[in-house]
């Protein structure tokens, strides 16, 4: 997301979550009363952060503090169909600690964003109940951006994002998952953010696999829209936008392996008008109001995406 001057702000984040849930309420043939065991790797992703936890799909047990980790490397970070790292190399790890279904967790992810912070920083919290055969994950995660030596106009681009998420099992193969996300201040540019995404897993019956291997086939799609940001940083609307991702995730006890393909609909224009992507280039068409130089970014283009990591 592009300030005014040398220094430019970023795009909205956080776990989106359950929008369509009105689908799942009724009665479903060969839906089952509980979740089945999945990977982490193997949950559908709706466009959080990195490593967070909310990809997770699992029951916590009743009254019990448990703890979990995940740790790992990915040849780019993409965020919502858009690089946070420059199309290069990314690492990230996450903690979480459950009691019953409430969850409270952080995350680090290295990026490389306009403002240059020297790393990404979240935490987390919020309830995840078990209603009418969904599984819901609502919380709200604050975003940091620690050492930004180009805080510029907006004084530095930390936020919050509020979430719901919901995802349900149809048998023993099928994973269905809807959510949404808003924050009032996105990237502290003034601007109000808000993303609404669904995606569809299947899951390799375990039967036709080794032992303690899985493979899931996971594909989700996103729509992500932004109000007016403050007068000192233009006072229009950030572009709205599609993204899609479609991948599939080798887990092995605690390895996890993704190969994935994302994109948007952006234009490069709107790519540089959303980003800031301080290596845009000219040549693309101008717009007097949100990109009067008619810069071009490279950073929402069509991308496939090698991840590994191990979760405890």
């Amino acid at each position: 997301m592009r300030q005014k001057g040398a220094a430019t702000v970023w795009q909205v984040s956080g776990a989106a979550i359950a929008a369509f849930v009105g689908l799942w309420l009724g009665p479903m043939t060969g839906a089952r009363a509980e979740t089945p065991e999945v990977s982490p790797g193997g949950a559908v992703g709706l466009g959080n952060r990195g490593w967070s936890a909310p990809e997770k799909n699992h029951a916590a047990s009743v009254d019990e503090l448990e703890f979990s980790a995940r740790a790992g490397l990915a040849s780019d970070y993409i965020y919502r169909g858009t690089t946070l790292s420059d199309h290069g190399p990314a690492a990230g790890a996450a903690v979480e600690a459950t009691f019953g279904p409430l969850y409270a967790g952080s995350t680090v992810a290295t990026v490389k964003l306009p403002t240059q912070p020297i790393a990404e920083f979240t935490m987390a919290g919020g309830v995840r109940p078990k209603l009418a055969n969904i599984d819901f994950d609502l919380g709200v995660t604050y975003f940091g951006y620690p050492g930004e030596r180009l805080p510029g106009e907006t004084h530095g681009i930390n936020y919050w994002e509020a979430a719901i998420r919901g995802d349900r099992s149809i048998g023993e193969s099928i994973r269905i998952a809807s959510g949404y996300a808003y924050s009032p201040n996105v990237s502290n540019t003034g601007a109000w953010s808000q993303y609404v995404a669904a995606g569809l897993g299947f899951d390799l019956p375990k039967r036709l696999l080794p032992q303690n291997l899985s493979v899931s086939f996971t594909t989700a799609a996103g729509y992500s829209w932004f109000g007016n940001q403050a007068p000192h940083l233009g006072g229009f609307p950030l572009p709205a936008y599609l993204n899609w991702q479609a991948g599939v995730t080798f887990s092995y006890k605690v390895f996890n392996f993704d190969l994935r393909y994302y994109d948007t609909n952006l234009s490069k224009e709107n790519c540089f008008v959303l980003t800031g992507d301080l290596n845009a280039r000219p040549g693309g068409r101008i717009d007097l109001i949100t990109n009067p130089a008619g810069l071009v970014s490279n950073w929402c283009g069509a991308t496939i995406v090698a991840k590994a990591w191990f979760a405890f």
